[in-house]
């Protein structure tokens, strides 16, 4: 009758998201944030998930590249950005703050982690604009 419903790239989030949940299982909450990126980038290594860690993104403005840029905490499968938290309250501004890099670097994936409370929190954000 329709289109189906995808999600977009639904394995790779759940090894990333696997990934992160071994990780706040292990370490807890209470950390600073760089622990759990070299952390996590152990685990991307077992797991043979591909990662870049503190990836430098370019940043598009009218389909022109500016001079200023951002530097991702991971970028996974060479289409994730993944960017890692560590607080009591993920206020929107981290969400919309994923939703612009991804709006300025084409990338159509971002997953926010929040290692800072007792469960590990995390969101899919997708970049609608650049969407296939």
């Amino acid at each position: 009758m329709g289109v189906e419903n995808k999600i977009l790239f639904k394995e790779e989030s759940y090894q990333i998201i696997g990934a992160c949940m071994k990780v706040h299982s292990n370490l807890g909450p209470g950390f600073i944030e760089t622990v759990y990126e070299e952390a996590l980038e152990k685990e991307f290594m077992k797991l043979s998930i591909p990662f870049e860690r503190q990836k430098k993104l370019e940043i598009y403005y009218d389909n022109e590249k500016m001079n200023k840029y951002f530097r991702a905490d991971f970028i996974c499968y060479d289409k994730i950005i993944v960017e890692i938290k560590t607080v009591s309250h993920m206020p929107a501004q981290y969400f919309a703050q994923l939703k612009n890099y991804l709006t300025a670097t084409k990338i159509e994936l971002g997953i926010l982690i929040n290692f800072g409370k007792g469960s590990l929190e995390y969101k899919r954000i997708i970049n609608t604009k650049h969407s296939r």
